[in-house]
């Protein structure tokens, strides 16, 4: 993830809209328009004109942003499975990768990602592509880790149940007799 000195970013999904500035050869000139992951509208500006650049040969200083909105999810309260195709720099090469994340945004499962590559693959943020994403039905999960929560029994145990005093006249530092933290 990108982390900073008040902490880490949250990413966002934004929609920009760009084009090549309008010549007298090309009045008017394809726009074009991108998803793109960033901390804020000014990095997912300048994500937009490294992709531009790469695919469509138009530099910044030879184009225009026409907007930039951010996205977002329709439903954020519902859990989701999300796969996402991405493509990263690493230090022997290039290399293609798939993963699928439960989340409630796509937000969230894209951050997930963020942090999930630069632990495991120590991969830094700008070295990161994303190709694609999608909503992945439970019968078309491919992870073992996505599938292990789509049983509907499922439960979460609470396993340590902290006792606490039923008035603060009854709270101590220092107890007697050490707590029992197991549950029997």
């Amino acid at each position: 993830m990108v982390q900073t000195q008040e902490g880490i970013f949250k990413f966002h999904q934004y929609q920009v809209v760009g084009r090549h500035m309008p010549t007298e050869q090309e009045p008017n000139p394809t726009v074009y328009r991108m998803k793109v992951w960033a901390p804020d509208a000014i990095r997912a500006k300048s994500k937009f004109w490294y992709f531009l650049r790469k695919l469509r040969r138009v530099k910044k200083a030879n184009g225009q942003i026409v907007s930039v909105n951010e996205i977002f999810e329709k439903r954020p309260t519902t859990v989701k499975n999300f796969g996402i195709w991405v493509r990263y720099q690493s230090r022997t090469g290039y290399h293609n990768m798939y993963k699928e994340y439960r989340d409630t945004t796509l937000n969230g499962a894209v951050s997930q990602l963020y942090q999930e590559m630069s632990a495991r693959h120590r991969v830094r943020y700008p070295c990161i592509q994303i190709i694609k994403t999608a909503t992945v039905a439970p019968k078309d999960c491919k992870r073992a880790n996505t599938q292990q929560f789509h049983d509907s029994k499922i439960k979460f145990p609470k396993t340590f149940n902290l006792i606490r005093p039923s008035a603060p006249e009854r709270k101590s530092i220092y107890k007697a007799k050490r707590p029992t933290v197991c549950m029997i």
